[in-house]
């Protein structure tokens, strides 16, 4: 530290003063003393504008020096500043006497008078110390506050200060600095032009000396911490380059003190003395205000070659930084960002002073670019980067709100351009911390403790940081991809275990599955599916013995599982765990709209199921008989094992298929032409296998010859699709084979001609097409509905419509020329397309009545959906044979399968809307008795009695403006039914009367009474949750349908209601029920305000004068 002198006389003096019972005002007299010298004069007119401004200067500056000195001579309250005064300079070696340079003068002056107010204020400091200490005990109370220190200024106190170190600063620091180091006076206002100028325009003999001196005296006074405070805050940069210069400037750069060898030496000494302060001055100071001047040091302000003050911040440069400088502040910049959060005060110092909404991403870039470059001054690139690497990770666990957002995206940044350009270092510093928790959960032995195999913040925390760094980043690399890839199969066990509870952890697991399938290489992703789906032997899975559980705070940990000594249990968990995993796999590859895997992952595993049927012919052709004799027990074990595992894979293999099929829509799987085409040459070459065999594929194998028919439809249907292009005629040239095999081997003449006809048109491109070749694609689509029945039809076409009932649904087998345009349009579920009917024209109605009573399940449901769709049309036989549909479907209602009630529903609900009347009067005695037929099963009238519910509420909604006819007799069935034993009834009866009170409009106002109070008694009497839920929902369907007709129409019982549904919000302990009474509630709300508020509508009215 410089040199100082000291403090003992000064103290001694503070005591004997204090000793006297007061402290004189000294620190307030020298504040006074500094003011004067400070202080601005009037104006000094002069005729050159130019040399007045210097001369007006100059002028003052004396007028107030010497001011000063008269003060300081004749005010005898001055008389002690003096004296301390005179102390400074007798111990001052700098102080130079009287000099003909006014600035320099003035600013010796400045110096004097600050280090005398430094050193009276350090003896102060000293003495309130003590006599605080002293006396806190004894006089100080709970209600006092604390006396305030010597070193308190006041606001003007702190502007006088200020303004004489700004005049210390720019008179006798910043004109010495050389060119090039710090910001010149000329670039920071006209009056540091002209400052500049008044210094640099004379002789300088002791430049550099000068330099010295002010900047060992500013250091002096930045010992006590309030002088401190007002130097770096304003001057930080000026003394810092300062301190550059005299410690690092080159010998042959610098100006020289004097011509003698002595001060040479001495220049030395002052140097050394200048790089330890600055070292010490640089561990001192808020990190990110050093790193800021560094850079604007290193950086080297421009700087006008006119010297016009301000008038061309944008002219040429006279000078950069040097090089020197420019080295030295690099050097201490790599020091500062190696050293303890030093990344941190790179980071604030660069961004500092922006907020979140105008963040600059350009400046983030810039600075993760610093932090990934190894620095020259390094001592090398490992000990760098495993220092600087730690603190990137830091960044991204920012609290601070404010600036959190800049400081995550500086370490997302940082980490994927390691990533990218020193991928090996990435790997070591960064990859391998950041994933080590996910790496320690396939890792984790039962020698760990089970409570702490991974915490839930060290997992929170490691799955936040890849989701920022791969998800929102989003810039995939090979070295990222591939060190995700060895902890996916743990993110993914993570992320079916957040499937199954409430966990923060969900979202950014499986946006992180998601950003990995979309980014990775084809044949890498779908090698992670099959992984992940469990076709492929297991790697990098979580511990055997340690499984995921919930924690505290919404996350999760690893923890030791529980092995269940039941194998049942055991077998039963394990098969539910891999048939969720499955589940929560399809969901990702579901979620996956706009990319090709799941496609492409679909074909992959029909090929392989493909080649399964040929590598099983090849090996009973090949596989000679086992001979033991020649192999050891090892070799026999596999050999006698493979086959089953094989079977394994094989039913693996399925499992994941019909998971996938059942879960994935089809426009996911074949979102493109080609994989459509892939998908049917699978089924093709599939199809061509079994050729060759004695049963053909017809008789021997029917679901393979459905299939078939369909597949053969949908390459029809893509050929008949509008402006097919080149590349997909030229991706369908792949299934020209398979299609010739089929038109040369199939045994059926339909499937041969269609296959002839496809090859032809995929071959000419479209040049040629058949005659009615929409017609035929969509004929070849309609599947048949038994075997035996298509059996039946080919051994006997003549049979009899009325024969027994395992002959009733014979059809022939008719030839491609049956199926008409109105055939082609009916879909394989039975549903139509367009306007036309679903049966062919050639069935007669009595036919579709048989059918409608075959055992088989699926003959029977499409017979009942399509006499629906005949009562819909409004047949005629349909509509003169009523009475025998309505017993028909009253019998399929009775039906345990769920494919043919609710087709029977759909029949009644079409019958009660052709005749309302007749059907529901039945439907309404059967609702309220059960099923009148003698042949009913009365074990199965609950389930009856709620079919007819969903057939009487079908056709509530059915009803429209008849509901106010003959909605009156349902009303009085279904308050009845609010008084079944049975709860499922009353349910049901509630909600066929939310859908029909809501119809009746102002003819509810009758029945309004008794409806309010049914539903009033139900809410507070009930003791099922689902009847009073079902009561509070009729209350909201009823104020939703009725909207502003509410006041009218139920204007007596409103009051009623509105009670009961506050009762339930204060009493009733289900939540539901709770739920459905806010929002009825809601509905009253709005219903009132729009009454009581009604909109204003402006209107113009024309009046007819007489």
């Amino acid at each position: 530290m410089f040199p100082s002198t000291t403090v003992h006389s000064w103290h001694d003096r503070a005591l004997s003063t204090s000793s006297r019972g007061r402290m004189a005002p000294i620190v307030p007299a020298i504040l006074s003393a500094i003011k004067t010298l400070t202080n601005p004069l009037g104006e000094v007119s002069a005729h050159d504008a130019q040399s007045s401004h210097q001369d007006a200067l100059v002028a003052v500056l004396r007028t107030n020096r010497a001011l000063l000195q008269e003060q300081l001579q004749k005010e005898s309250s001055l008389e002690e500043v003096r004296r301390l005064r005179e102390e400074v300079m007798v111990a001052a070696d700098w102080f130079g006497g009287d000099t003909e340079d006014a600035t320099w003068a003035f600013v010796q002056e400045c110096l004097l008078l600050l280090l005398t107010l430094s050193r009276q204020l350090s003896a102060e400091l000293k003495l309130f110390q003590q006599t605080d200490s002293l006396s806190a005990a004894r006089l100080r109370t709970a209600e006092m506050a604390p006396p305030l220190p010597p070193d308190v200024f006041s606001v003007a106190q702190q502007q006088t200060l200020s303004a004489s170190l700004q005049f210390v600063v720019c008179l006798g620091l910043c004109p010495y600095l050389a060119t090039g180091v710090g910001v010149s006076l000329g670039r920071r206002s006209a009056f540091g032009v002209m400052v500049d100028k008044l210094v640099r325009g004379g002789t300088v003999p002791a430049a550099g000396c000068r330099l010295f001196t002010t900047t060992k005296v500013l250091m002096q006074l930045t010992e006590l911490s309030c002088l401190a405070t007002l130097v770096f805050t304003r001057h930080l940069g000026d003394v810092l380059a300062a301190l550059i210069q005299l410690g690092y400037q080159p010998r042959h750069a610098e100006r020289s003190c004097s011509k003698e060898g002595t001060m040479h030496e001495l220049r030395a000494v002052e140097s050394h003395t200048c790089k330890e302060v600055l070292r010490s001055l640089l561990g001192k100071v808020y990190q990110p205000m050093i790193v800021k001047e560094l850079l604007i040091l290193q950086g080297g302000p421009k700087q006008d070659k006119s010297g016009a003050g301000g008038s061309s911040s944008n002219g040429t440069a006279s000078g950069l930084a040097p090089t020197w400088l420019k080295r030295v502040c690099g050097r201490l910049l790599s020091e500062r960002l190696m050293q303890s959060n030093g990344v941190q005060a790179v980071v604030r110092a660069i961004l500092e002073g922006g907020t979140e909404a105008n963040a600059d991403w350009r400046k983030c870039d810039c600075v993760a670019r610093i932090l990934v470059i190894c620095p020259q001054q390094s001592a090398s690139a490992d000990s760098y980067y495993g220092q600087v690497c730690r603190q990137i990770l830091e960044l991204l666990h920012f609290k601070d709100q404010l600036t959190a957002q800049q400081h995550q995206r500086v370490a997302t940044r940082a980490v994927l351009l390691m990533v990218q350009e020193k991928p090996n270092f990435a790997h070591q510093y960064l990859l391998t911390p950041l994933l080590e928790p996910l790496h320690r959960c396939s890792t984790a032995s039962d020698e760990v403790d089970s409570h702490a195999a991974v915490e839930e913040c060290e997992l929170t925390r490691c799955v936040t940081d890849v989701y920022k760094i791969c998800v929102v980043g989003n810039s995939p690399s090979a070295s990222l991809l591939g060190a995700l890839e060895e902890v996916l199969p743990v993110i993914f066990t993570l992320f079916c275990f957040t499937k199954q509870n409430v966990s923060h952890l969900r979202a950014p697991c499986e946006e992180i599955l998601l950003w990995y399938l979309s980014h990775a290489d084809t044949s890498a992703a779908r090698s992670a599916l099959r992984q992940l789906s469990g076709l492929q032997d297991p790697k990098n899975e979580v511990a055997a013995k340690f499984h995921f559980t919930p924690g505290s705070d919404g996350g999760a940990r690893l923890s030791s599982r529980e092995i269940s000594s039941e194998e049942d249990d055991a077998l039963y968990e394990k098969l539910s765990e891999e048939q969720w995993r499955l589940e929560c796999l399809m969901q990702l590859l579901a979620d996956l709209k706009h990319c090709d895997l799941p496609g492409d992952f679909f074909l992959d595993l029909l090929q392989e199921m493909a080649s399964w049927e040929a590598a099983a012919d090849g090996e009973r052709e090949d596989d000679p008989e086992l001979d033991i004799t020649t192999m050891t027990l090892v070799e026999v074990e596999q050999r006698l094992l493979a086959p089953s595992a094989n079977q394994s894979r094989k039913l693996a293999l399925l499992q994941v298929l019909a998971v996938m099929v059942d879960c994935v829509q089809h426009t996911v799987l074949l979102r493109k032409t080609s994989q459509v085409v892939d998908f049917l040459m699978s089924l093709l070459q599939r199809a061509c296998l079994g050729l060759g065999q004695a049963s053909g594929p017809v008789l021997g194998r029917p679901v393979e010859s459905e299939t078939l028919r369909l597949g053969i439809g949908v390459v029809a249907t893509l050929l008949s699709g509008p402006k097919l292009s080149q590349e997909d005629y030229s991706s369908m040239w792949r299934l020209l084979p398979p299609l010739e095999s089929l038109s040369q081997k199939h045994p059926e003449v339909l499937i041969q001609q269609l296959a002839s006809d496809l090859r032809a048109v995929i071959a000419t491109h479209g040049a040629y097409r058949p005659e009615n070749f929409p017609a035929v694609a969509s004929a070849s689509m309609k599947p048949k509905m038994t075997v035996k029945n298509t059996q039946t039809g080919a051994n006997n076409p003549q049979i009899s419509p009325h024969s027994s009932p395992p002959d009733r649904n014979a059809k022939s087998n008719r030839p491609p020329a049956s199926f008409g345009k109105s055939a082609a349009k009916v879909s394989p579920e039975g549903r139509t397309s367009g306007t036309s009917t679903l049966h062919p024209p050639t069935k007669p109605f009595s036919d579709w009545l048989l059918e409608a009573c075959d055992p088989d399940v699926p003959t029977r449901a499409f017979a009942l959906r399509v006499l629906t769709q005949m009562v819909k049309s409004g047949n005629p036989e349909a509509a003169h044979n009523q009475e025998k549909l309505l017993m028909l479907f009253l019998e399929n209602l009775e039906h345990e399968d769920s494919f043919i009630y609710l087709s029977a529903i759909q029949g009644l609900s079409a019958l009660a809307d052709s005749n309302p009347e007749r059907v529901l009067e039945r439907l309404l005695k059967d609702f309220h008795h059960g099923p009148s037929r003698t042949t009913s099963n009365k074990e199965h009238s609950l389930e009856f009695r709620l079919k007819v519910g969903e057939v009487l509420m079908r056709a509530s909604r059915a009803m429209g403006e008849l509901a106010t006819h003959l909605g009156h007799p349902l009303i009085s069935v279904f308050l009845q039914g609010t008084r079944d034993p049975d709860q499922s009834v009353r349910a049901s009866s509630l909600s066929n009367l939310g859908e029909l009170c809501p119809r009746l409009d102002y003819t509810l106002g009758t029945l309004a009474q008794e409806l309010c109070s049914c539903l009033t008694a139900l809410i507070k009497t009930e003791k099922e949750a689902e009847v009073r839920r079902a009561a509070v929902h009729v209350i909201t369907l009823l104020l939703r349908g009725l909207s502003d007709k509410t006041t009218e129409v139920l204007s007596d019982v409103l009051l009623d209601l509105y009670r009961a549904l506050k009762w339930v919000v204060r009493s009733d302990p289900d939540d539901v029920a709770v739920l459905h009474a806010q929002l009825a509630l809601e509905e009253m709300d709005d219903i009132m305000k729009r009454f009581i508020f009604p909109k204003q509508k402006l209107q113009k009215k024309i009046v007819v004068l007489p």
